[in-house]
């Protein structure tokens, strides 16, 4: 059977097969605009930076100012003692802004502060430490005498036995003991293992507790007592 062939453009064979059906030429590819390309970086940038605007105003913490290490009562405050974290606090909770970190700096804390605790105005000025009728009374507890979970913050019972009798009287006296609250603990530096331990504590048991000379336990009171 004679094989036909049709007219192509210059260069192209159009061969045609017995059956009629057509070879198949090269595969056209698409190029890509560099216009294009450009627009849709654009586009992207725009939708991300709309996006971060938007979250920015949704936002509602506020920078405000807060202890970047602990702080004792009397202490000036230092711009390192000093950090700044965003909150969304009420309206009723008390707050520094970071805008008044030139005022804070220089001045003095009124009372004892641990790191990482907003810092409000009433914690400035003249120290108020310890609060009228309270007193800080340091002990010396022995290992054995000091329960392992008591820490900071503890309500516990202060026990004192006397290691000497009253004069003239032969008899011992009576074990001494007050309630307080643990403030601070610290290991001995010297090979003694005992702990030192500040305790707040009522003045007048303070004072009572003070002229004992004995040894000191300390029992851990449950909350709410």
């Amino acid at each position: 059977m004679p094989v036909s062939t049709l007219p192509t453009a210059p260069g192209r064979p159009g061969v045609v097969t017995a059956n009629g059906a057509s070879p198949r030429g090269p595969v056209l590819r698409r190029r890509l605009s560099p216009l294009r390309i450009l627009l849709a970086v654009v586009l992207i940038l725009g939708f991300a930076l709309a996006g971060a605007v938007v979250a920015d105003r949704i936002d509602t913490r506020v920078p405000v100012l807060a202890t970047a290490r602990p702080i004792n009562a009397g202490q000036v405050i230092t711009d390192a003692d000093l950090a700044v974290v965003r909150v969304a606090a009420d309206s009723a909770v008390s707050t520094v802004p970071e805008t008044d970190r030139g005022s804070v700096v220089g001045s003095t804390a009124a009372v004892p502060l641990v790191a990482g605790a907003l810092l409000t105005p009433a914690q400035l000025g003249a120290a108020a430490w310890p609060p009228a009728g309270q007193s800080v009374m340091a002990v010396a507890v022995k290992p054995g005498r000091l329960p392992s979970a008591i820490t900071s913050g503890s309500h516990v019972l202060v026990l004192i036995v006397p290691t000497t009798t009253a004069a003239g009287s032969g008899d011992t006296p009576p074990v001494a003991q007050a309630e307080a609250t643990v403030w601070s603990l610290e290991e001995a530096k010297d090979q003694s293992g005992d702990t030192a331990v500040s305790l707040l504590i009522a003045a007048a048991d303070g004072r009572r507790l003070a002229s004992v000379v004995g040894d000191v336990t300390l029992v851990q009171l449950g909350v709410g007592r």
